[in-house]
């Protein structure tokens, strides 16, 4: 492989193409040699932001289409998901939800948001950009240890 190569998928905003995309990383993740654990870890991230991206851009009328977008390097996998459907304020998003107590039973959680920070759980770096839709790139290397003190973050960008 050159430094890398780059490959691009285009679906319909509707939930019934998450499980194309969901076997497309599979197969790009076990072609770069991540291991089981960390092909799942990609599968449950990228559904979760496909499914942010049909629910929250698009209002469910499943008119818009979802960009996917899958850069493969030596050391990690770069998943890029976008849309261009309606804004969401990622900084009052972050302010409504805040960190798991033991003491809150799982209902209780707020539904909105939650899908982000599993997403950042999940991957090793996480970057969002919702200027002309939301863009949400999410990296995962494969060697864990190249992972940075400070890549925990969810990063914004206007």
């Amino acid at each position: 492989m050159k430094d890398h190569e780059f490959i691009e998928m285009k679906i319909p905003a509707k939930a019934d193409y998450v499980g194309v995309v969901r076997l497309s990383i599979s197969g790009i993740a076990s072609r770069l040699g991540f291991a089981y654990d960390a092909i799942e870890d990609l599968k449950v991230a990228v559904s979760e932001a496909i499914t942010n991206a049909v629910e929250h851009a698009y209002n469910k009328n499943g008119e818009g289409e979802v960009t996917i977008g899958f850069g493969l390097y030596q050391d990690r996998l770069e998943t890029v998901v976008a849309d261009h459907g309606d804004h969401f304020d990622l900084n009052e998003l972050k302010g409504g939800v805040g960190p798991y107590k033991g003491s809150e039973s799982v209902e209780e959680l707020q539904e909105n948001g939650f899908g982000l920070f599993l997403i950042d759980a999940l991957m090793d770096k996480l970057e969002i950009t919702n200027d002309d839709g939301a863009i949400v790139l999410m990296t995962k290397f494969l060697n864990e240890t190249e992972v940075g003190v400070d890549d925990d973050q969810i990063p914004t960008t206007r």
